[in-house]
């Protein structure tokens, strides 16, 4: 193993230009005679727009162009495109209504774009924005996702009779009412799954720019990968790729929310066109609760049936998922097949049926956030078996280890077609609750009624499924001097891909972290990629790096041989060089390369250069997973929720570095406490207006809301990939949410209280406490 390979604890080298200040986001992209746009967006949830008067607002100093749907229609933008189209239940499409970059006749939520200013400084813009006349004729909202479906409720889209986007199913109805009808216990739980707001470190951002004498557009702009986003603008506009340009720097923070195409990316291209100049528009934290895709906000219905001894026989899930007002790029994807395929969870229940019913509301458009679709499942999954343990009297431990799928059942078919190749889930539970001290936990809660605090133990494993799928390609090219450079088509939005990739190729290679450079986000530099979801980035591509460094060792095999004077069969390769087995005759990997661009020191028939492209297709995902143990105290006078001990065990396959997984591992539990506890994005019912609209009444988790994560590896390689690996990037965010709660509902169990929902603030916490107690004064 080389000092910089695969397994070793590497610091990220990107973080030297992050900590002293010299990354560079888009923000930091400047052109020459650069003009500035603020967005008019609407104050209502639902209006009919009846005038737009804009007259005085083009007067206003410095302005230079102020633009609405119909100026962007004269030019040809068309509708932004839907990228997931699920077909219903009986193979029907669903309802797929336009998504303008700016609204046509009416706004559907609060945020909504409707007009565009452009002006020499960003103040002007903004000052010109109260100067445009809209008048509305406001019209009843569709907020609420319990009642949108009911007769009468106003309509988001005409063509969408009830609000119904889509009704979808995925199982066995059949078996499972049949083991539903037959079991000896059934247990069901209402469950809400909160609605998020990602809330990226950096907003979003787009600077466009019209280049005439190529005529083509060029966007810098902070996105989970350029190629898809080209490929939607593409469509938009109806114009070749290779006529579109993107460009995107360092991205702090994406979380999924970066990988569509939004409005403000037609709208900044549109005006640099028209106006001859690069406009820029950057997003302030107001524009990202309003416009950023928002996550989760699901209501479900779950019924697990079983048998006289716990065993799971069926699970039937019902869920109401909520898209928002458009169809963004993989919104009806999140619910459906991103939202379902866990379901199984890691159990062997034999029969599973679920039904979505994807809604529109009048509220910001919802798709993918860290882990899109498989914390939902997860949280379904986790929540209902330790619903049936209390139930049945049995412990969390024991009913889960009754029902894990055992090693030696791998590869194990679920009841919803998808097959794990490994995991070994018992040990990954027996590992965390030993290393959280489970069989101490009844001495600790009684020193906590001490002291007048209730104190809970939760539990939940998890999987997921990831790194499958799609292609994704990479190309190792090494230049005169010998140094490499690794392109792929990945994009990175704070993991670490620049240092992950390059100890990949320092693995294979022999070379130095140093020598290697990693280049991502452009386009023009690589000529194809799927950018960053699903945590595909090393699995997938990492694993077209370590194929391409393998092709290059062939070529250069060859060109040693030459030079060695030796046959090609002799020449072994190792640790960065090409040697005669067998002797101490050598040459350097660097000074192949170097030969490689000399046709002087060539074999014949051999072409010049030094550079390998490869795209890797995944035989199937790989399926990460593990467990999360969380303990909790609570104040019963006031609430609060404190989290005392977190503990992780991860079976992430073959590690690549153990720093990073930990950063994954540790961001996504913030999030999911973040969730679990505090956040939570709501509207109000009657106006549609978001209450929740800044940080003075939407809750991050800050420093003194996690506790350190205790985290280990239980390492089983993936058999379905070739470097063994497994996802990472969402699994923390996948088993914290479920663990939270199982640990406060257990700590609440003394009450009668048996299901709390999402986000357990304190006052959710006290109404439940203080209501159970005031239904048992009343008895």
């Amino acid at each position: 193993m080389g000092q910089f390979g695969m397994g070793q604890a590497v610091r990220r080298v990107e973080d030297k230009r992050f900590v002293t200040g010299t990354g560079r986001y888009t923000d930091d992209v400047n052109l020459p005679r650069q003009a500035y746009a603020a967005i008019l967006r609407s104050p209502h949830a639902h209006a009919r727009i009846l005038r737009i008067d804009a007259e005085a607002a083009r007067a206003a100093p410095g302005v230079i162009g102020v633009f609405t749907h119909a100026d962007m229609a004269a030019d040809g933008w068309g509708s932004i495109e839907c990228a997931a189209p699920v077909p219903n239940k009986d193979g029907s499409p669903p309802k797929f209504p336009p998504h303008y970059s700016l609204a046509e006749d009416k706004v559907r939520h609060v945020g909504d774009g409707v007009a565009f200013v452009v002006a020499e400084t960003l103040a002007e813009a903004k000052d010109a924005l109260d100067l445009v006349e809209v008048e509305y004729e406001t019209l009843p909202a569709a907020t609420d996702l319990a009642t949108c479906l009911e007769p009468g409720q106003p309509l988001v889209w005409d063509i969408a009779p009830k609000n119904l986007c889509l009704d979808w199913e995925t199982g066995d109805e059949k078996a499972v009412e049949a083991a539903l009808a037959k079991a000896k216990h059934i247990v069901e739980l209402e469950l809400v799954n909160n609605r998020i707001v990602v809330n990226s470190m950096e907003p979003r951002g787009a600077l466009g720019l019209w280049e005439p004498g190529e005529e083509r557009w060029s966007l810098w702009s902070s996105t989970q990968g350029s190629h898809f986003v080209r490929k939607l603008l593409s469509a938009q506009i109806e114009t070749p790729e290779n006529r579109i340009r993107v460009v995107t720097p360092d991205v702090g923070g994406g979380f999924g929310m970066k990988l569509f195409l939004y409005p403000e990316h037609g709208m900044v291209l549109f005006a640099a066109k028209r106006l001859g100049r690069p406009v820029k528009w950057t997003g302030e934290r107001s524009d990202a609760f309003m416009t950023d895709t928002h996550g989760r906000d699901n209501l479900t219905r779950a019924r697990l049936a079983l048998d006289a001894d716990g065993h799971f026989l069926a699970l039937r899930v019902d869920t109401i998922a909520n898209l928002g007002a458009y169809l963004s790029n993989y919104g009806p994807f999140i619910p459906t097949f991103a939202g379902t395929a866990m379901l199984a969870g890691v159990y062997r229940t034999p029969a599973i049926y679920c039904a979505v019913k994807s809604v529109f509301t009048h509220t910001v458009p919802v798709d993918a956030y860290r882990g899109a679709g498989r914390p939902e499942s997860a949280y379904i999954v986790e929540r209902m078996v330790d619903h049936a343990a209390r139930k049945l009297g049995m412990s969390p431990a024991e009913i889960r280890k009754r029902n894990f799928i055992r090693p030696e059942e791998m590869p194990f078919r679920t009841a919803l077609a998808r097959t794990y190749d490994s995991g070994e889930f018992a040990e990954n539970l027996d590992a965390a609750l030993k290393a959280a001290d489970a069989a101490g936990f009844a001495a600790r809660k009684a020193a906590a009624r001490a002291r007048g605090r209730l104190r809970g133990l939760g539990v939940a494993t998890y999987i997921e499924e990831c790194g499958g799928g799609f292609d994704e390609v990479a190309e190792v090219r090494f230049d005169p001097s010998g140094s490499a450079t690794v392109l792929v088509g990945t994009q990175s939005s704070g993991q670490g891909h620049q240092t992950a990739y390059a100890q990949l190729l320092a693995e294979k290679m022999g070379l130095d972290l140093g020598e290697i450079r990693v280049v991502q986000g452009d386009t023009e530099t690589m000529s194809f990629g799927r950018g960053t979801g699903g945590s595909r980035s090393l699995p997938v591509a990492g694993v077209a790096v370590e194929r391409a460094a393998e092709k290059l060792i062939e070529k250069g095999r060859r060109i040693a041989a030459h030079r060695l004077e030796a046959a090609e069969a002799d020449i072994e390769f190792r640790d960065g060089a090409y040697r005669i087995a067998g002797t101490d005759r050598s040459v350097d990997i660097r000074k192949v390369a170097k030969a490689a661009f000399d046709p002087m020191q060539l074999p014949a028939g051999l072409e010049q250069g030094f550079a390998e492209k490869v795209h890797f297709m995944p035989p199937d995902s790989t399926y990460p997973n593990g467990c999360h143990v969380c303990e909790v105290e609570i104040d019963p006078d006031t609430g609060r929720v404190e989290l005392v001990r977190f503990l992780v065990v991860d079976d992430f396959g073959k590690v690549v570095n153990p720093l990073l997984l930990a950063g994954q591992v540790h961001g996504g539990v913030a999030q999911g406490i973040g969730q679990a506890v505090l956040e939570g994005c709501r509207y109000d019912p009657e106006t549609g207006q978001l209450l929740t609209g800044s940080f003075n009444d939407y809750a991050l988790p800050r420093a003194d809301d996690v506790p350190p994560v205790e985290f280990a590896f239980n390492v089983v390689p993936c058999k379905t990939n070739p470097l063994g690996i497994k996802g990472a990037g969402e699994a923390g965010a996948i088993g914290a949410p479920p663990a939270v709660i199982n640990a406060i509902v257990d700590a609440l169990a003394e009450f009668g209280v048996e299901h709390i929902d999402m986000p357990a603030t304190p006052e959710r916490v006290w109404r439940a406490i203080h209501g159970a107690s005031f239904r048992a004064a009343a008895e």
